[in-house]
């Protein structure tokens, strides 16, 4: 029986193009934090209401991604990825034409679903792209994590030119690349229809749950640390130079999410080299004390120093917790990815606001500490993990494989 690990990848261009693709959408992940100094600013919110905007942005989006990701394990869904990318931009363009603070929590909420509904279905194409290969698979990560890296100098020229009316020019990144990708993502959606007819969607494995569980819990800690982070470090950098100048924070928030871009590329060579779990482990261990350094050791060039090994840290284990999900449940692969997907993002934005209402009453710094515990956390939930079982190790079954749950 042919696997999904044997069959050769389509070539280096459908990952590229996959790769543009969620940059485009993830930009609109890194939006709205960069939105946070800006509402502050012009609508006066205090920090609770101000992580409200970005649990608005993730609360529905944590209840949909799951949804999205069991609806593509019963049907190829490709169409999703487009549409999903316009509604991504939409919802951005329009948050800051509201008054209301409910409409802008609308609009961003409407932003937060394109992107649930985006990362199940490309997730699932890309592997399929990747011929399962962790690199190439890394570089559908970076795409995301570019996209991210690039939010706050986009949105920082753009509104500091044109205040919050200007979001509707946000939403042209959007629109052009669901344009761009949309006949890739035809042609891989064909590909991939054949291989799972011939294959089956799991090469013969059974699904471990029980993994699956604990890989979830590592990557819900990330995500209250690298949300919680991504949606005060701004401000806190404002606050802690003893500047009010946007660009002192919109820097500390690029080099966050530019760390991100390396640290992903710097994950697919240390799997190859010490595998992923190990991987995965020494990454958190190292997250402790980035952490610690960023709320601790003073200067800027200490702030943006520690900013940066934050970023590393957190995103290395990125792109390899989504392929160790999809290897766990390797006959659910898009619920797999919309799950290890939204959780990167949900958990952060549902304890997002405690986060903030903490702040309000002690401070941002006593407020963020606790990230470096979960950080802690996080590295001790990934020694229960191990390595999936290869598919070239599972003796092909005398019938056919099971097919899409």
């Amino acid at each position: 029986m042919t696997t999904l690990r044997s069959r050769p990848a389509p070539g280096a261009a459908p990952i590229a193009v996959l790769a543009a693709g969620h940059a485009a959408v993830d930009l609109y992940q890194g939006v709205v934090p960069a939105l946070v100094p800006f509402l502050v600013a012009e609508r006066g919110l205090d920090y609770g209401s101000a992580a409200g905007v970005v649990l608005a942005a993730t609360l529905l989006s944590s209840v949909v991604q799951p949804l999205f990701g069991a609806l593509t394990d019963r049907w190829a869904m490709p169409w999703l990825i487009p549409a999903a990318t316009a509604a991504a931009g939409t919802g951005v363009g329009l948050a800051g034409l509201f008054g209301p603070y409910a409409l802008v929590c609308a609009a961003v909420a409407l932003s937060g679903v394109g992107v649930a509904a985006y990362h199940p279905e490309s997730a699932r194409l890309a592997r399929a792209a990747s011929g399962d290969s962790h690199t190439r698979m890394g570089w559908f990560s970076l795409g995301g994590n570019i996209g991210f890296a690039l939010a706050p100098l986009l949105v920082g020229p753009v509104l500091a030119a044109g205040g919050l009316g200007a979001t509707p020019w946000l939403a042209l990144p959007a629109l052009a690349a669901a344009l761009f990708t949309a006949p890739v993502v035809r042609a891989l959606a064909a590909r991939a229809a054949a291989g799972t007819a011939a294959d089956g969607a799991g090469g013969g494995r059974h699904d471990d749950w029980a993994a699956f569980r604990w890989l979830s819990a590592v990557i819900g800690c990330r995500s209250v640390v690298f949300v919680g982070l991504s949606s005060f470090v701004a401000l806190y950098a404002q606050q802690r130079l003893g500047r009010t100048d946007p660009a002192v924070g919109t820097a500390a928030l690029f080099t966050l999410f530019a760390g991100g871009a390396v640290g992903t590329v710097l994950g697919g060579g240390c799997a190859a080299r010490w595998g992923r779990v190990r991987t995965v482990r020494l990454s958190y261990a190292a997250a402790v004390p980035a952490v610690a350094g960023l709320l601790l050791v003073p200067g800027p060039v200490a702030l943006y120093g520690f900013a940066g090994l934050v970023s590393l840290a957190l995103y290395v284990p990125f792109s390899l917790q989504v392929t160790l999900g999809q290897d766990y449940l390797p006959n659910r692969i898009g619920t797999a990815s919309g799950v290890t997907l939204g959780l990167a993002v949900s958990v952060g934005g549902l304890a997002g606001p405690a986060v903030g209402l903490l702040a309000d009453h002690t401070g941002l710094r006593t407020a963020l500490a606790p990230l470096a515990v979960l950080c802690a956390l996080a590295w001790a939930l990934a020694r229960r993990l191990s390595e999936p079982v290869a598919p070239e190790a599972v003796a092909p079954e005398p019938l056919a494989s099971p097919g899409r749950a």
